[in-house]
C-alpha cells in the first residue's frame, strides 16, 4: 500500500510539473508577441522621425514631421495592439475566413463574396482625393512595418491567436482599410431584415405589421397593400425565421442589434462655462477587445484625438482644437430588396423593364480548411447582387422561379466615405465639417458637430431617390422589373435633414425620428428609437445651462422611459387589489413583486430587483400576446416592443384583440394576460435566483458580454479572454445595454456604448473619453481589460491634446527613424 501511495504521489507530482512547465512555455511563447512600447527603430517608408508616446491609459499620441509619417505611426500602433483583430476584419470583408476556420464560416464567406465588398473597396481607392490616398498608403506601410518586425524577430507571430490558427499574415493594402469601413456599414444595416419580416407578417394578416412594427409616432404613413397582392405565389407561413449559421465573425446584425448611438450638443449660450459641449457614445455589439481604439494624431492642421477603428487611418469620433464630432445611426432607408423573375427558358437571364437580360456573373472559389473548395457563381442584376434565400430568410418571401437582389448605397465602387472621414478630422469649423459630410456615401449617419461658436447636426450619406408610385415605398420587397420600384438616383445632399445653431441652443439624436416628410422625400419609415429620446429631452430641459458633468450624467443615465410609461398601463388593474395572500404562495410573491414595482422609479440599476422583475414580466407578456397568433415566428420578436405593448393596452385601433388567446374558449382580457405573464416571469426568476424576491439583482442577469469572438467559447481559455461585468441600464435607457433577448441567458448585455466621449470647448483639454475594454487585443497584456472597470463605473480618461501631459506620465515611447536622413 505504501509503495502504491508513493507511486501515485510521484505520478501526480510529475503531472503537475508537466502542467506547470507547459503553462509556463505557453505563457513564454504567447508573451513573445507583447510589444515593447519603449523602443527605437530605424525603418523604411518615413520621411522624418515619428514618436509614439503612450500615456497612462496606453493611448498612443503620434507625432511626426509630416502627415504621412503620422499615419504611418498610427498604422504601426494599431498593428502592435490589434493585429489579430485587424486581420480578422479584413478576412471577413474579403470572404476568406474559411481558409483558417474551415466549414463553420463557409456560409459567411459565401455571403460576403456575393456582396463583393472587397472588390468594391479596391475599386474605390482611385476615387479618394490625394490627401486620403497618401493617408491610406502611409498607414499601410506602418502596419506592414510591424508585420516585418514580427516576422524578422520571431515576435510570437504578432498575437497568441496566430499560433492556434496559423494563418498567413498578408501585408496591408489601402483597399483593406476601405473594406473595413464598408464592413462597419454592414453592422449598421437594418432595413433588409425589417422588409422581410414585415412582408411575412403581411402574408399572415394585413393588420399585424401595423401593430407589431408600427411607424414611429409623429406623422401618418400611407396604408400598404398586402404583400400577397404584390408578389403572388408566396405562401403564408408562421415558421420561425431561418438564419444561415454565419459564425462568430458575422457582421450582419440580428433584429434589434443594428447600429445605435447617442449624440447631443449644447451651444455656448446653453453651457455653464460659455463654451460648446458635445457628448457622443456610438453603440455596437460588445467584444473583447472592443472595436474602438483610442488615439491622438498630431497633423499639420493640428492635433486630433478620439476613437479609431483598427485598420482605418482616421479618428471617426472625436475632436481637434476647434471642432468636435459625434455620430449616430440615421436609420435612413438605404436598402431595398427587389424580387427578380428568372427567364423560364434560360435561368441565366432575368426580367427587366426592357425584357430579358443576362445576369452579370462571375465565378469565384472559396478555399476551405480541411475540406474541398467551394465554387460560387456570383450574380448581379441592374438592382444589385442576388442574395441566398437563407439570409434573413429571404427565401420565405421569394416565389418559385424568382430570386432576390439587394439595392444598397454601400455597394458603390466610387465610395468616397474615407475621404470624408479624413477631411472631417482636419476641419476646423462646423461649415467645414458639413462640407466634408457631403462625401459620405454609406453608411448613412447623423453627424453632430460643435465648434467654439455653435452646434449643428446633419444627416450624411446618400439617400436613394424613389418613384412616388413605388408599390411598397421600400417597406417590403417589390418586383424588380417594374420601373416604379427601381431607384431613380439619389436625393441631393442639401435636402438631407440639417439643423445649424438651433434657437433653443441644444440638439441631439438617439436614433429617433428626425424628420417627417412624405414619401418619397422621407428619410425612413423605421427608426431605431422611440423611447430614449423622451428621457433625453427631459434631461436637457431640466437645466437652463449644461456642463461637462451634466452631459456625463445624461450619458450614464439608466432610467427607462419605457418602464415608466408601460407599468402604469399594464399593472393598472393589478396593484393593491384583493385580500393579502398567504405567505409563501405564488400569489404572495406576485403581491410582493407588484409592491416593489409600485415604488420603483424606472431606474435600471444593477443592484435592484425591480429592473429584473420588470424585464422578465414584459418579456413574458409579449410572448403570451403574440405566441398563439405568430407561432414559431414569434421568435423574431425576442425583445420587448414598447410601442406594440402600449398599442395593445390602450386598445389603439383595436389592438387589444391580441390579449385574447385564440385557442381557448374564454375571452381573455388584457388584465388576465398581464397577471398570467407576471406569474410566468416570477416562476422563471425563482428557478434562476431563488425564492427571495428582494435578493434578486438586475446586474446578475445583465452582465456585459465582452467576449472574444473565437477563444471566448474554448473551455478554460474563455475564463482568461472574456470580460464579464455586472451592468446597469437596459434596452431603452440612455446608457443603453441591449439584452440578448433569447437563449438560456436572455438578459445578458450584448450591445451598447463601446466608446464614450464628452468634449468641452470652454476648456478643451478637460474633455474625456473611454472605451469598454482596453487598448490591447493581447489577453496577456495589462492593457487588455484595464479600462473595462472604469467604463463599467462610468469613469473616463482625460482627452487632452497637450503633448506635455502625454509625456509627463508616459508608459512607453517608441521612436521610429527613417533609413535615410531627410533632405535639408
Amino acid at each position: 500500500m505504501l509503495m502504491l501511495f508513493r507511486w501515485l504521489l510521484r505520478i501526480v507530482t510529475a503531472l503537475l510539473a508537466v502542467t506547470i512547465a507547459g503553462a509556463l512555455l505557453i505563457y513564454y511563447v504567447a508573451g513573445g508577441s507583447l510589444p515593447d512600447y519603449d523602443d527605437r527603430r530605424t525603418v523604411e517608408g518615413l520621411s522624418a522621425p515619428v514618436e509614439i508616446v503612450r500615456d497612462t491609459g496606453n493611448v498612443p499620441h503620434v507625432f511626426g514631421g509630416r502627415d504621412a509619417d503620422v499615419y504611418f505611426g498610427l498604422g504601426y500602433a494599431h498593428a502592435q495592439d490589434r493585429l489579430w483583430q485587424m486581420t480578422m476584419l479584413r478576412r471577413t470583408a474579403q470572404g476568406r475566413l474559411s481558409e483558417i476556420f474551415g466549414a463553420r464560416t463557409v456560409k459567411l464567406d459565401e455571403l460576403m463574396r456575393r456582396l463583393d465588398l472587397y472588390s468594391l473597396a479596391a475599386a474605390s481607392v482611385p476615387a479618394q482625393d490625394d490627401q486620403t490616398r497618401i493617408a491610406l498608403e502611409a498607414y499601410a506601410r506602418g502596419v506592414n512595418e510591424w508585420i516585418s518586425v514580427v516576422n524578422a524577430e520571431s515576435r510570437g507571430r504578432g498575437a497568441p491567436e496566430f499560433f492556434l490558427f496559423e494563418p498567413e499574415i498578408a501585408y496591408w493594402q489601402p483597399a483593406d482599410s476601405l473594406a473595413i469601413l464598408k464592413l462597419i456599414g454592414v453592422q449598421l444595416s437594418s432595413h433588409l431584415s425589417t422588409e422581410v419580416l414585415r412582408a411575412r407578417l403581411s402574408l399572415l394578416s394585413r393588420d399585424w405589421p401595423r401593430d407589431l412594427m408600427p411607424a414611429a409616432p409623429g406623422g401618418g404613413v400611407m396604408e400598404l397593400p398586402d404583400f400577397a397582392q404584390l408578389v403572388p405565389g408566396v405562401p403564408a407561413s408562421g415558421a420561425a425565421v431561418r438564419h444561415a449559421d454565419l459564425g462568430p465573425f458575422s457582421p450582419f446584425p440580428d433584429r434589434g442589434l443594428e447600429g445605435a448611438s447617442n449624440a447631443w450638443a449644447a451651444a455656448p449660450e446653453r453651457a455653464a462655462a460659455g463654451g460648446s459641449l458635445l457628448a457622443s457614445d456610438p453603440h455596437l455589439g460588445f467584444s473583447a477587445p472592443a472595436l474602438w481604439y483610442l488615439a491622438r494624431l498630431e497633423l499639420a492642421s493640428g492635433g486630433v484625438i478620439g476613437g479609431t477603428i483598427p485598420g482605418v487611418p482616421a479618428v471617426l469620433v472625436g475632436r481637434n482644437a476647434g471642432l468636435g464630432w459625434g455620430l449616430t445611426s440615421s436609420y435612413a432607408d438605404d436598402q431595398d430588396l427587389l424580387i427578380e423573375e428568372l427567364n423560364p427558358a434560360d435561368a441565366t437571364e432575368y426580367r427587366t423593364p426592357q425584357g430579358w437580360e443576362p445576369f452579370r456573373s462571375r465565378r469565384v472559389i472559396v478555399n476551405v480548411k480541411d475540406a474541398a473548395p467551394v465554387t460560387l457563381t456570383l450574380r448581379w442584376t441592374e438592382n444589385g447582387p442576388v442574395l441566398p434565400g437563407g439570409h434573413y430568410d429571404i427565401g420565405s418571401v421569394t416565389p418559385g422561379g424568382h430570386v432576390a437582389a439587394l439595392a444598397w448605397t454601400l455597394l458603390d465602387a466610387n465610395d468616397t466615405s474615407m475621404t470624408a472621414a479624413i477631411r472631417l478630422m482636419t476641419s476646423q469649423s462646423i461649415d467645414e465639417g458639413i462640407a466634408a459630410g457631403e462625401l459620405v456615401v454609406a453608411p448613412s449617419q447623423n453627424l453632430v458637430l460643435a465648434d467654439q461658436d455653435g452646434v449643428a447636426m446633419v444627416t450624411v450619406g446618400r439617400l436613394p431617390a424613389r418613384d412616388a408610385a413605388h408599390e411598397t415605398q421600400g417597406r417590403m420587397p417589390a418586383l424588380g422589373w417594374k420601373p416604379q420600384n427601381r431607384w431613380t438616383g439619389r436625393l441631393p445632399y442639401d435636402g438631407n435633414p440639417r439643423v445649424v445653431d438651433p434657437e433653443g441652443g441644444i440638439l441631439g439624436n438617439t436614433n429617433n425620428k428626425t424628420i417627417d416628410r412624405p414619401f418619397p422625400d422621407h428619410v425612413s419609415f423605421d427608426w431605431g428609437d422611440s423611447q430614449r429620446i423622451q428621457r433625453w429631452q427631459r434631461l436637457m430641459q431640466e437645466r437652463e445651462v449644461h456642463s461637462r458633468e451634466s452631459f456625463i450624467a445624461a450619458q450614464l443615465d439608466t432610467t427607462s422611459p419605457a418602464a415608466r410609461s408601460l407599468l402604469p398601463l399594464v399593472a393598472a388593474d393589478l396593484w393593491f387589489t384583493g385580500e393579502a395572500a398567504p405567505a409563501g404562495t405564488p400569489e404572495a410573491r406576485r403581491e410582493r413583486a407588484l409592491a416593489l414595482l409600485a415604488e420603483w422609479n424606472g431606474e435600471m440599476n444593477e443592484h435592484l430587483p425591480e429592473p429584473l422583475i420588470y424585464a422578465a414580466w414584459m418579456r413574458a407578456l409579449q410572448h403570451r400576446l403574440i405566441q398563439d397568433e405568430l407561432g414559431p415566428l414569434a421568435t423574431s420578436f425576442a425583445r420587448m416592443e414598447p410601442l406594440f405593448i402600449e398599442r395593445v393596452f390602450r386598445n389603439a385601433e383595436g389592438a387589444g384583440r391580441w390579449c385574447d388567446i385564440l385557442q381557448s374558449s374564454p375571452v381573455e382580457s388584457c388584465t388576465d394576460i398581464a397577471r398570467l405573464s407576471l406569474d410566468d416571469a416570477l416562476l422563471d426568476l425563482t428557478e434562476r435566483y431563488g425564492p427571495n424576491v428582494e435578493s434578486w439583482r438586475w446586474g446578475d442577469a445583465h452582465q456585459a458580454t465582452h467576449d472574444h469572438p473565437v477563444l471566448g467559447e474554448v473551455p478554460v481559455l474563455k475564463w482568461f479572454v472574456n470580460i464579464r461585468q455586472s451592468t446597469s441600464g437596459g434596452d431603452f435607457t440612455l446608457m443603453r445595454g441591449m439584452t440578448a433577448g433569447e437563449g438560456p441567458q436572455p438578459y445578458l448585455n450584448v450591445h451598447g456604448a463601446g466608446y464614450r466621449g464628452v468634449y468641452n470647448f470652454a476648456d478643451p483639454d478637460s474633455s474625456v473619453f473611454i472605451i469598454s475594454t482596453g487598448q490591447s487585443g493581447h489577453p496577456l497584456s495589462r492593457w487588455y481589460d484595464d479600462l473595462s472597470e472604469l467604463w463599467r463605473r462610468g469613469e473616463y480618461l482625460p482627452m487632452s491634446l497637450d503633448p506635455g501631459l502625454a509625456r509627463a506620465a508616459a508608459t512607453g515611447v517608441t521612436v521610429l527613424e527613417p533609413m535615410t536622413a531627410p533632405a535639408e
